[in-house]
């Protein structure tokens, strides 16, 4: 017989794990009562702080932007004032940065700088903003398109189309035919088209939809 069986095991009392670990059920409730007050701290406090200087430096640059929107000023700066690359790198998790985001992709496209366009429109977060947000996706779809990456345009303009508005859903299935055509998704191209025409007949796009559509229509097989 081993020793442990003429040993008499002791029944644990009740109420003794929490009285051997007193101590560091004390540490982490503590650990859990500093971190929700540091998270406090950092959304009412540090990111509200952050976000107010962000905005205030955020005012010139959108100045720059309404002087001449292809100005190098309103991308990089002047007169001590940080350009909108700055404000989207410095002060990220704003809205100020969230929105430069969105100016740079806006300008890069007119500027030609497709790749910069994408990569600063993918970090544009989206807000809820009927106008904003099918914006940026839009615009992702006209980076892409430029690039010659019609897969990726395709979809990019099939999510701002369903998240638009009457006034720019039909522009943005009119893009999403044509790169369907590009594509030789005749089918899709012609499904774009078609939803012009029944959802948004008083749009400028259905005027000449009809053309769009027998031209595609002629392709499916």
């Amino acid at each position: 017989m081993s020793t442990t069986d003429n040993q008499t095991i002791q029944p644990t009392k009740k109420g003794s794990f929490l009285q051997e670990n007193n101590k560091s059920l004390l540490f982490i409730a503590g650990a859990v009562v500093l971190l929700i007050a540091v998270y406090f701290w950092y959304q009412n406090v540090y990111l509200k702080g952050r976000a107010e200087e962000a905005a205030s430096k955020m005012f010139r640059s959108e100045q720059y932007i309404g002087i001449d929107s292809l100005s190098n000023k309103a991308i990089k700066g002047e007169g001590g004032y940080p350009g909108l690359e700055k404000i989207a790198e410095d002060y990220d998790n704003t809205k100020s940065a969230n929105l430069a985001n969105l100016y740079l992709g806006g300008i890069y496209l007119r500027k030609g700088e497709y790749k910069q366009a994408v990569e600063a429109l993918s970090k544009y977060s989206a807000t809820g903003s009927p106008v904003a947000d099918p914006l940026a996706l839009g615009l992702l779809g006209d980076a892409y398109s430029e690039l010659k990456d019609y897969k990726q345009a395709a979809t990019y303009y099939k999510k701002a189309s369903d998240k638009a508005s009457k006034f720019t859903s039909p522009m943005f299935l009119k893009k999403l035919g044509l790169v369907n055509e590009n594509l030789k998704d005749f089918k899709g191209a012609v499904e774009a088209y078609s939803k012009i025409k029944s959802q948004y007949p008083e749009s400028q796009e259905a005027q000449l939809v009809d053309a769009y559509i027998a031209r595609a229509q002629g392709q499916v097989k």
